[in-house]
């Protein structure tokens, strides 16, 4: 009888569990939409969970997850196996942690390969940044995965290279002067657990340089590290370490776009306690950039303004193919004719 008892509770709770979970929800087939997530030695918990991780990135419905603390690769590949239409990415000359999980229907892989990775830049980098050349919707981007130094007193010490938030601040700066020089005309988007505070004061503030530079880069979560602590990263010590930096040629797309930690905590019944038992200490950081408002002139939907595009119109006007009118009157003056086939036509050109 004791048994089953157990039993009864057992699936009571995996009913609990998977229904709430159920409504989790971030991404969709519209937007890029892009996560930095520690994920504390995957797995945290054994099989339990890869069982959590699988449900909760189907939920989110990602297009790119950066991950750090990757542990057991063989059950991380275990996990790709349960999850539709994604694969990853964890190869390295020394691995220590850093990988990725994309979709395979939306993600076009360029190239992946790592960055300051010869004994000069160890300091600096325990684990040397992972870079993602990839194109979505025919847009080339480049994302750059971190796991920086932890720990450390607070104070940034700029004579003592030995440091922690010497070493951190050495660390931004490298990036800074990698994507400056090598990407300066890139859509890049730096993230991962960067292991200290963007909101502090700038004496001991290891991103200053970076902060300062607000022609060239923003961080996109600095107003949840300025606001309240309910929705930072690592609530174990309340701090918000996770971070997502963008470079200018993003700048445009911000308005279109949602920030947020995800707090799958409070999708769990258990709430934090469950989640730091069986996932992570830290949560989720992730930006949505809303693609879906149309490129001129696309009318085919398949992010290139091309012939196909005029043939369509053209299509239209004989009355052989009905297109949406909003999408048709290029020159906006509420006709779909000749006219707008010369602004297409003048579009390509």
């Amino acid at each position: 009888m004791h048994f089953y008892k157990i039993l009864i509770v057992f699936l009571l709770n995996i009913s609990i569990f998977s229904q709430d979970l159920e409504n989790l929800s971030f991404g969709d087939d519209s937007s890029l939409d892009i996560a930095t997530w520690n994920i504390e030695w995957f797995p945290k918990n054994g099989q339990v969970t890869v069982e959590y991780v699988t449900q909760i990135l189907q939920q989110l419905d990602l297009d790119i997850l950066a991950m750090q603390e990757l542990d057991d690769t063989d059950m991380f590949d275990q996990m790709l196996n349960e999850l539709t239409n994604y694969t990853g990415y964890y190869e390295s000359a020394w691995f220590a942690g850093l990988a990725y999980v994309y979709k395979t229907d939306s993600v076009q892989i360029n190239n992946i390969y790592e960055i300051y990775t010869t004994s000069p830049y160890w300091s600096a980098f325990p684990r040397s940044p992972m870079v993602m050349d990839m194109s979505f919707m025919g847009e080339n981007y480049f994302i750059i995965n971190n796991h920086f130094k932890c720990c450390g007193d607070g104070n940034l010490d700029m004579g003592n290279e030995a440091d922690e938030e010497k070493r951190r601040y050495n660390a931004v700066n490298l990036l800074k002067e990698y994507i400056d020089t090598y990407l300066h005309d890139k859509n890049v988007i730096v993230l991962g657990d960067l292991n200290d505070e963007i909101a502090e004061s700038s004496q001991n503030n290891v991103f200053q340089n970076v902060l300062n530079d607000t022609e060239n880069y923003f961080f996109v979560d600095y107003s949840i590290a300025s606001g309240n602590s309910s929705d930072w990263s690592y609530p174990s010590w309340p701090s918000h370490l996770d971070h997502i930096l963008i470079t200018n040629e993003l700048f445009d797309e911000l308005d279109n776009s949602e920030t947020m930690t995800i707090q799958v905590d409070q999708y769990l019944e258990g709430g934090w306690n469950e989640y730091d038992y069986n996932i992570s200490d830290h949560r989720p950081v992730a930006i949505s950039f809303n693609l879906n408002s149309a490129t001129i002139g696309d009318l085919n939907y398949d992010y290139s303004v091309d012939i196909l595009d005029i043939v369509i119109l053209i299509n239209h006007l004989l009355d052989i193919e009905a297109i949406e009118l909003e999408s048709a009157d290029l020159n906006n003056d509420g006709v779909v004719n000749i006219l707008d086939i010369v602004v297409l036509v003048n579009i390509i050109l």
